[in-house]
């Protein structure tokens, strides 16, 4: 019986720092932190290049994009949508976009690179400087600073902490119990 509750509390335990660690992780300067995740891919782009946003994980069927270098775009029902940036967006500039989720806001930043010249010579996308379409990495996990590294601890990554710190602690209990009995025996 005194497994059983050693267990509960070990479980119940590790329910409260998988509720309390992803807040505790997040900084005072970690604002960009959603329960939904969103994404803009390339996150560079070339004027009147279009560039593809993503949104997964709002509660309410469509999420509002706004940006002040495209129109306004709804994504339905957890679909992608496209947008066309501003012909006369200034190459070298970084626009914010802002993910609207029944009120909860996200935004991250496109950067608008040399628009075509005709000097592409490594058969590359004029859209991103290498040719890679990458999105931005955002919405879930933690945030950090400015050009700080965000592969830190996600929620995935601590909940998988969590347990095999509980699974170790039960197995500790029940070595523990077990060498008792045997020693009585």
């Amino acid at each position: 019986m005194r497994v059983i509750r050693a267990a509960s509390a070990a479980l119940l335990s590790a329910a409260v720092v998988v509720t309390v660690a992803p807040a505790a992780l997040a900084g005072d300067n970690d604002q960009d932190i959603t329960s939904f995740g969103f994404s803009v891919s390339p996150e560079t782009v070339a004027p009147g290049g279009t560039v593809t946003l993503k949104s997964d994980g709002c509660a309410v069927p469509s999420v509002t994009v706004t940006s002040g270098v495209f129109d306004t775009v709804t994504l339905n029902e957890g679909r992608s949508g496209n947008a066309t940036v501003d012909v006369d967006a200034k190459a070298g500039a970084q626009y914010e976009i802002t993910f609207d989720c029944k009120g909860e806001r996200g935004t991250t930043t496109l950067t608008i690179t040399q628009g075509g010249t005709g000097g592409n010579t490594t058969g590359h996308d004029e859209g991103t400087p290498s040719g890679a379409h990458k999105g931005v990495k955002a919405g879930y996990g933690t945030a950090t600073a400015a050009g700080a590294d965000t592969d830190g601890l996600g929620v995935a990554e601590v909940v998988t902490g969590v347990l095999l710190i509980v699974g170790a602690l039960g197995a500790a209990v029940v070595l523990t119990r077990r060498r008792a009995t045997d020693g009585r025996a």
